[in-house]
């Protein structure tokens, strides 16, 4: 009885080996190897049981046998090398002349019929390589852990019968970075992975509870699809229904009045309570600005008379009676009237302005020799004396168009800075010139705030879906928004920190809130906005926090935040400074994938990192229904320029 008749399938086994064998390992240099292939292994691919199996080629995945280890590789090149033999004998053919070599990477190997990224050990010489089998390539291509459910994501570009299902707990418990040119696909991949998530779980309860999703969209392409006629919503369905969606069109090109309450995104009180937000809203210095910031917000004593029309009344009378008590040369006596005409301008009151309009007009003095009054009729009425005071009294009694108790709480925030500004001038505590271009700014970005944000004890969604559309506000809220919004939810997250709920935060066209490269802003604004997303992605794991970003311009995003990512769908990236900044901070990437990037075409993408044990060159599926995809289609030309007869 031969060998072959007492090991069981050992036929089978032997012909496998011999068809699926590929050639012998002749140099090893770390990770790097190199195998001379066997003569006649050149065919483009191998017919065995029925299956066709790619043969070698550039980017494909084979094994080196060491012993009983299995270490699994990807062809990263080959070249061919003359056989010297071949001149010695006359009797070879041309087809002997020359071997292939293959330079392979490795890359893992396979523990107990399952594929593991890593090394864990290195080849010898003369190990012999193979071909993977069906069964094998399957095994490497395995993204979803036996713990993990799966979700369809697409097919591999170069065999579209293998599918690519991701984990949804190892995807979506991860940061993601989807990084691609302007038509590479990128917004489409962002919206296919979430509607595959919300196809599966848009109606489980405890989903809606314990999950919660806000969409940062800068381009208005997630809201929904749009007539092209008469630009108008035809339905609000992109990634999931609308009815499963909070949509919130933030817009700073109306008029205050025009905006309901429902169309603002709500905020905590407590959020503008904050001083720092205050100081980068408004780019305070930091030497003067931002102390006298500190200072007006926490100012109990102004704030606690603007609670009613009798309180407000009264501390604007108190600040003209302080302001025409005082003397000296660097008095400047205008500032009655600026006081008043401000407020009147920023309150729209006319009661305020005619009162400017009456100081203006009648009072007079304030300098080291004269002290202030009022004349009327030959008579003068000097600061101190009961008749002033009273003429004063009788000007803030008449603010009748007053109505502090309807005043919005933005507005109020607005307004205390503006009087405290004035408290400080009169008082002598501050620079009318280093602090006058603060409250230049104030008035218009305070109105700009209002008309986008909305103060409420509750700040909760009904529901977990969020989307909030930032094209139709101004450069100033939009760059402001996102971070406030991260800020508030992720520091709520941080105060709760219920490990039962998670939060994720997904920013479309991400390079204009977390470029480091902007010189249209101070370097504390731009230092205080990459750090609150930095906290975000270095921290927030531990807190059940999660961002997804997609961007066009990954060299303009700050290496900390990408080199944070967990996970990555790389898109075709042609700028050579976004590919540098990619292959940089992505050690995931071999030198093939790496250099197939430029060439992707639309739609496909390289998937790399935590998730994927190898990266591999894959093929987004189609969103099914066209109304789910994000609206961010180039405009056909030839089609708006068609001559209608």
């Amino acid at each position: 009885m031969s060998m072959v008749d007492l090991i069981p399938n050992a036929k089978a086994y032997m012909s496998s080996g011999s068809i699926f064998r590929i050639g012998k390992v002749i140099e090893i240099f770390g990770q790097s190897v190199k195998v001379k292939v066997d003569k006649g292994k050149n065919t483009s691919s191998v017919l065995y049981n029925g299956e066709l199996i790619q043969n070698i080629s550039v980017g494909g995945y084979v094994k080196i046998s060491k012993g009983f280890e299995e270490l699994i590789g990807k062809i990263e090149g080959e070249s061919v090398i003359e056989d010297r033999a071949f001149l010695q004998s006359p009797y070879s053919s041309n087809k002997e002349r020359i071997h292939r070599i293959l330079n392979i990477k490795i890359l893992g190997f396979i523990l107990n019929g399952v594929f593991n990224r890593g090394i864990k050990d290195l080849p010898l010489i003369e190990n012999t390589c193979y071909l993977l089998s069906k069964a094998e390539f399957n095994k490497i291509h395995d993204f979803t852990r036996s713990d993990d459910a799966a979700v369809e994501i697409g097919s591999l570009e170069y065999d579209s019968g293998q599918k690519i299902k991701l984990g949804i707990n190892s995807l979506f418990a991860s940061h993601i970075g989807i990084f691609g040119n302007t038509g590479s696909g990128k917004s489409y991949t962002l919206a296919k992975i979430y509607k595959e998530l919300f196809d599966i779980y848009k109606d489980n309860i405890n989903f809606q509870k314990n999950a919660k999703f806000i969409l940062i969209d800068f381009n208005g392409e997630y809201i929904g699809e749009v007539n092209k006629s008469t630009n108008k919503y035809l339905n609000k369905n992109v990634i999931i229904d609308d009815k499963y969606k909070n949509i919130y069109e933030l817009t700073t090109g109306k008029k205050i009045e025009d905006i309901k309450d429902k169309e603002k995104f709500p905020i905590r009180k407590s959020t503008l309570e904050d001083p720092v937000f205050w100081s980068i809203f408004l780019s305070a210095t930091e030497k003067t600005q931002k102390p006298f910031i500190d200072r007006a917000i926490k100012d109990s004593y102004i704030n606690d008379h603007l609670a009613d029309n009798v309180s407000f009344q009264k501390l604007i009378y108190d600040k003209i009676i302080a302001a025409t008590s005082v003397s000296g040369k660097n008095v400047d006596r205008g500032i009655t009237v600026d006081l008043i005409s401000e407020i009147g301008n920023f309150l729209n009151c006319e009661s305020l302005k005619n009162s400017a309009r009456y100081f203006t007009s009648n009072l007079a003095g304030g300098n080291e020799n004269i002290t202030f009054h009022i004349e009327q009729v030959g008579v003068k009425r000097f600061a101190g004396s009961q008749e002033f005071n009273d003429l004063i009294k009788a000007q803030t009694d008449g603010f009748t168009d007053i109505d502090i108790n309807n005043l919005s709480i933005i507005r109020k925030f607005g307004l205390r800075i503006i009087i405290k500004y004035y408290d400080d001038i009169i008082r002598g505590f501050s620079n009318k010139d280093h602090l006058a271009p603060l409250i230049k700014r104030l008035d218009k970005r305070v109105f700009d705030l209002e008309k986008v944000l909305t103060v409420k004890n509750d700040s909760s969604m009904p529901k977990n879906f969020t989307i909030v559309s930032l094209k139709d506000v101004n450069l100033d809220i939009r760059k402001m928004i996102p971070m406030l919004l991260v800020k508030e939810l992720y520091d709520e997250k941080k105060r709760n920190n219920n490990k039962n709920h998670s939060l994720h935060i997904i920013i479309d066209e991400a390079h204009n809130i977390l470029s480091q490269n902007s010189d249209r802003e101070a370097e504390q604004w731009k230092d205080y906005r990459l750090e609150t997303f930095e906290e975000v992605i270095k921290e927030g794991r531990k807190f059940g926090t999660f961002l997804t970003i997609a961007s066009q311009r990954p060299s303009d995003i700050s290496p900390t935040i990408i080199s944070q990512l967990h996970n990555y769908f790389l898109h075709r990236l042609i700028n050579n400074n976004d590919l540098l900044a990619v292959e940089k901070t992505i050690a995931y990437l071999d030198k093939v994938s790496a250099d197939s990037i430029p060439s992707l075409a639309t739609g496909t993408c390289i998937l790399a990192g935590l998730i994927a044990q190898i990266p591999v060159v894959m093929r987004i599926n189609k969103i099914e229904k066209k109304e789910q995809e994000p609206q961010g289609h180039n405009i056909n030309l030839l089609e708006k320029w068609k001559i209608h007869t």
